[in-house]
């Protein structure tokens, strides 16, 4: 079925997408009034098993995701967006409390985009977010 102009320039102009799966709550809020404050719409998950639900229904076009989640853990969260074409090329950033050495290499190699220490410097974070999401569109145009 043929989309109208109006509707295709809707569509055009959806803001981006960021899903948060961080099982803080707190944490979790904060980011989604940060982002939001930076005009990006915001989705949120608190376990593994919801964020790819999450990221199946919503189709981020970046997640934001905490390693240390109940339902598995960041790397499985990883390699489950990884093995559904659908969800494969959705750009990851890891926000982790963990030590930063293990997880930062780890995350690198499991596809993340950038990693960040808890609690991660805001304006780093956005610059993180911006410029990702400049290389991933450049990847998929």
């Amino acid at each position: 079925m043929a989309q109208s102009p109006g509707e295709l320039a809707t569509l055009a102009k959806r803001p981006v997408r960021i899903l948060i799966v961080d099982d803080n709550e707190d944490l979790s809020k904060g980011l989604r009034l940060l982002l939001r404050a930076h005009d990006y719409a915001t989705v949120a998950a608190a376990d593994a098993v919801s964020a790819i639900s999450q990221a199946k229904n919503e189709n981020p076009d970046l997640i934001l995701l905490d390693l240390g989640l109940p339902a598995g853990d960041g790397f499985k969260v990883m390699e489950r967006l990884n093995n559904v074409d659908s969800l494969a090329s959705i750009p990851v950033i890891v926000l982790s409390a963990r030590d930063v050495q293990s997880s930062k290499e780890q995350s690198l190699r499991a596809g993340a985009k950038a990693f960040f220490q808890k609690p991660a410097d805001n304006k780093e974070l956005l610059a993180s977010i911006k410029q990702v999401l400049k290389e991933s569109s450049h990847a998929a145009g």
